[in-house]
């Protein structure tokens, strides 16, 4: 049975995800709804996978400071070799099927230009890869978790 979201669990997550640190306390009383209430609601929220705990990482405080897009193009029938290949990689934090001339795109963060040229290399090894189009990011103007 799939879990539907109604306005309380969107408050929830929508508090959470500008401070993941705020109390249940401090929730219940802007969403005006007992500690207790909350309480439960998170934990239906974890148990059906709506919400996971993380920390998020500034990428520029631990030195990952340049990033790209690259949309790669796959031979006929191998795009899932090639999935599974790239989740190898570290410096790939997303992968995403896309309608269009590319089948995936995947988005890098590393610390410098030169770990991008190094990382087009070795997946310019990858078999089934048949053209690859990289877009450097440039700077980055918004990147947020609030989906309400």
């Amino acid at each position: 049975m799939k879990y539907e979201l109604d306005e309380l669990d969107r408050g929830i997550i929508h508090h959470l995800s500008k401070d993941g640190r705020v109390s249940f306390t401090e929730i219940a009383s802007k969403l005006t709804v007992s500690e207790k209430t909350i309480r439960l609601r998170y934990k239906n929220l974890l148990d059906n996978g709506i919400i996971e705990v993380v920390g998020v990482v500034n990428p520029a405080a631990i030195g990952i400071k340049s990033g790209a897009i690259i949309q790669i193009k796959t031979a006929s029938q191998r795009m899932m070799e090639v999935i599974e290949e790239l989740k190898k990689f570290k410096e790939i934090r997303y992968i995403t099927m896309t309608s269009g001339p590319y089948s995936l795109l995947v988005q890098v963060a590393v610390p410098n230009q030169e770990d991008i040229t190094e990382l087009l290399y070795k997946l310019n090894e990858i078999p089934f890869i048949t053209e690859m189009n990289t877009i450097i990011q440039m700077d980055v103007f918004k990147n947020t978790f609030d989906y309400f």
